[in-house]
């Protein structure tokens, strides 16, 4: 990357699109049925069966002819789910069935029990239009041979892995989890158990982007605190780059004399980026390896997650077969005022749907990137353009979604 391109502010577009163009998916692995949720699709599934494979019934009643018009019928069998068909249904007869079991051969309806009355061990029809395919479901109606079930790519859920059931999968190809470093930098912090001393305060980005790492499917390896000392932090990178995919440290990415963590990357790695035209957010560190990804974040909480949030995150989803940048985009209307600052501001916000069905926002109170609590309860980010001038409730501005729903409170 040009010195040129390093000393600009780039627009947070340009830059996500800097750090996916880089992203290379990780090998399919094969893992079992009930430890593929939430993993990707390695390849298209395609439906190599019919489903439904017979024609079954989809209500407790008689099989009967819908041409049959006889008021009293002979019962010739019986049939429940699991069962091979009976035998033929012919005029006059009627089959007793179940729901799921498949329908005898001759029979074209199901009569429901609640349309019927056993009189001396024979059976009254007292529905008096019987149409042809009533209550059964037939072959492949939930999916014929050769139909794509679930595009590669797809995050599998309740009902893919039901699908892949279906089809008699016990095991599935997804993506490889990618294996990721993360570790907090500083000499002011102490890990959540010790006594801060004077200047001193606990360590939280370390734990905020484990587990934000873990929820998008990362599997971390390593995670520690290193202090702001050159040898510490060489011997920290030779380690995670030694066992990761993704190494994603915070602090030590600004402009200040203890800021060692910009310096490494440039030793270690070819760096692409180093500031984004965001707030907070501005001093985030891109870099890469002939094997693995370098995420330098800045070390307020905030501006910490923000950069997770808006370039890690794509990055971990894509490497594991996701589509580039999933994170919908939504226009919303805000309902306070908002000040705009000099750069494009991601505000931690609410969004929820309004009673007319458009999407509507605000802010989670103080943006201040030192207040983790603006995070908390938030499902998106507002996308605030820069600017001088207020922006009156109503305005209309483009929301970033996280992943949590839509809010059910104002």
């Amino acid at each position: 990357m040009s010195a040129l391109t390093l000393d600009r502010m780039l627009h947070p577009d340009e830059a996500r699109s800097i750090v996916l163009a880089r992203v290379s998916r990780l090998e399919p692995e094969d893992v079992a049925l009930e430890d593929a949720g939430d993993r990707y699709l390695a390849y298209d599934l395609v439906a190599d069966v019919d489903l439904p494979p017979f024609p079954a019934a989809t209500m407790d009643g008689f099989a009967v002819l819908h041409t049959d018009t006889s008021p009293i019928r002979e019962i010739v069998g019986a049939g429940f789910a699991g069962d091979a068909p009976g035998e033929m249904v012919a005029l006059g007869q009627v089959a007793r069935i179940m729901t799921g079991a498949p329908i005898p051969p001759g029979a074209t309806a199901v009569v429901p029990v609640e349309n019927t009355v056993m009189t001396n061990g024979r059976v009254e029809i007292r529905q008096q239009v019987v149409r042809e395919g009533e209550n059964i479901r037939p072959i492949g109606t939930d999916l014929r041979r050769g139909d794509l079930l679930i595009p590669a790519g797809t995050r599998l859920g309740p009902a893919e892995l039901g699908i892949l059931a279906s089809l008699g999968y016990a095991t599935v190809v997804v993506g490889r989890r990618p294996r990721v470093a993360v570790f907090s930098t500083g000499n002011e912090l102490v890990p959540p158990d010790a006594q801060p001393g004077p200047g001193q305060i606990r360590d939280s980005n370390r734990f905020s982007l484990v587990q934000a790492a873990r929820r998008v499917g990362a599997d971390v390896v390593l995670s520690g605190l290193v202090r702001d000392e050159e040898a510490a932090l060489r011997a920290a990178f030779a380690d995670a780059l030694a066992r990761a995919d993704v190494v994603i440290t915070s602090g030590g990415v600004s402009m200040g004399d203890r800021d060692l963590v910009k310096g490494l990357l440039g030793e270690l790695a070819e760096v692409h980026i180093r500031r984004i035209f965001m707030k907070p957010g501005k001093p985030f560190n891109f870099a890469t390896t002939d094997r693995a990804l370098l995420f330098g974040l800045p070390g307020n909480p905030v501006s910490c997650l923000v950069g997770f949030e808006t370039f890690v995150a794509p990055a971990l989803r894509m490497m594991q077969g996701a589509p580039a940048d999933v994170a919908p985009r939504v226009p919303v209307t805000i309902t306070h005022t908002l000040q705009p600052s000099d750069r494009i501001e991601h505000q931690r916000a609410v969004v929820w749907v309004a009673e007319d069905g458009t999407l509507h926002a605000r802010n989670t109170g103080n943006q201040i990137s030192a207040r983790l609590m603006s995070f908390v309860g938030s499902n998106g980010f507002l996308v605030v353009p820069p600017g001088e001038d207020v922006l009156p409730a109503g305005t209309r501005l483009e929301a970033i979604l996280l992943g949590a729903p839509y809010a059910s409170e104002r």
